[in-house]
């Protein structure tokens, strides 16, 4: 098989570089990674992206996430697999045992040059490593301590489940986003990307961001506690405004259509699929001109939102037979700009996407051998401090002496 039967060997040459260094507004803060898995690296991945000075710290035996799959076929290092080196990008990566006496002095000393500390081990782990929120604080009073817990910390609110393990599906479910998605009430099912890690990654870097700044006025760091549930709760609060509104108990799943819009779907077309969605009459005008049915405007069942409510069966049927009868190109071609639309694209669509190209949204990542591979940039876009890839993960402990050499220097810096 060529690499033109595998487009995907020299996907790299078609997308963004990498940049020689930071570029972004966060250089000159100095992060402490004490992560693993996904919720914690892709949290400490968003500060690094926007040019924070990221080290990793782990155990003699990596992250839990270093060694799992998938690798690239020239990939005879293996240092790392796909989703360590996405979530771990940007980052120096060091090497200490906190449960021995003199690296965890050494770990002391790296805190008392950091600005913050991420970590999200369940609640417990590190007070018994001695290396709590509160003997930190005691060695650095500045240093902002963010914690992502399944279930949060006990010390912003004791949880009954604070001791259970929490993964994707758990915090999806509990938090009530598996609720809320799927085709019905009997066919619930979990959002296919890791969401559950994801957007308490996000929340979580954005309280640290606001405690960093709390901290550098009034010199006074504090604890963030993130609980993945809770933020899962955040993300699905449409059905908690139906319940408080509506005294909906339950706000079922309506697979790709919305309850209070019509249409609002997803609908085939000759070579692919189609989102389209019509929430005000004048979007739905121009749809219907474009299929060829501008009596819709003046019928009593479609020129209103409640008419087309009341009978979205008989329009959803002439829209699919519409979008059945045209390639994607061709119904954005008719519709594109006046009615909210856009292809279903597929991972391997994204490199032709007009979009992602204007945006850089794509970016090759060298890697520990063989070719490089390509990664989704930061979707946070700037004018003065852009963000940017710069380093490709850490092999495990690569930097531990470089960073290690640098803290008598940073330690002077704090003190002055």
């Amino acid at each position: 098989m060529t690499e033109e039967d595998q487009p995907h060997l020299t996907a790299h040459e078609r997308v963004s570089q990498m940049t020689a260094a930071p570029t972004g507004p966060l250089q000159g803060i100095r992060v402490l990674d004490c992560t693993q898995a996904i919720a914690g690296p892709w949290s400490t991945m968003m500060l690094a992206d926007l040019g924070a000075d990221v080290i990793k710290v782990e155990p003699p035996r990596g992250d839990m996430q270093r060694n799992m799959a998938p690798y690239t076929r020239e990939d005879e290092d293996r240092a790392y697999g796909g989703s360590f080196g996405t979530y771990n990008r940007n980052k120096r990566g060091i090497v200490l045992d906190l449960f021995d006496d003199d690296d965890r002095e050494t770990f002391f000393q790296l805190v008392e040059t950091a600005d913050a500390l991420v970590e999200n081990m369940r609640a417990g782990v590190m007070e018994r490593m001695g290396c709590s929120w509160e003997v930190l604080h005691e060695r650095n009073p500045r240093l902002v301590y963010g914690a992502i817990r399944g279930f949060g910390d006990p010390r912003t609110g004791e949880s009954p489940y604070a001791d259970w393990p929490a993964y994707d599906v758990i915090a999806q479910s509990m938090g009530g986003l598996v609720a809320q998605n799927g085709n019905g009430p009997d066919d619930r099912i979990q959002v296919g990307p890791f969401i559950g890690d994801i957007y308490p990654g996000t929340v979580g870097a954005v309280g640290v961001l606001a405690a960093i700044l709390h901290a550098q006025r009034t010199g006074e760091g504090q604890f963030v506690d993130v609980g993945m549930v809770d933020s899962m709760m955040a993300l699905s609060e449409m059905g908690m405004m139906r319940y408080s509104y509506m005294g909906k108990y339950d706000t079922p799943p309506s697979g790709n259509s919305n309850d209070l819009i019509a249409p609002f779907d997803v609908f085939d077309t000759k070579d692919g699929q189609v989102a389209i969605a019509s929430p005000t009459d004048k979007h739905f005008y121009e749809l219907a001109d474009a299929m060829g049915r501008p009596e819709w405007r003046e019928a009593e069942e479609a020129k209103t939102l409640r008419g087309r409510m009341r009978n979205r069966e008989l329009i959803d049927t002439a829209l699919a037979d519409w979008c059945a009868s045209l390639t994607n190109a061709e119904v954005l071609a008719a519709i594109g700009g006046k009615v909210p639309c856009g292809p279903v694209n597929l991972p391997g669509d994204l490199f032709s996407d007009p979009h992602v190209e204007a945006r850089d949204m794509l970016v090759a990542v060298e890697q520990t051998s063989g070719r490089p591979i390509v990664q989704v940039a930061s979707p946070i876009k700037m004018t003065e401090t852009p963000t940017s890839v710069h380093r490709r993960a850490p092999r495990l402990g690569e930097h531990t002496d470089e960073v290690l050499a640098e803290i008598e220097q940073l330690r002077d810096r704090f003190e002055t």
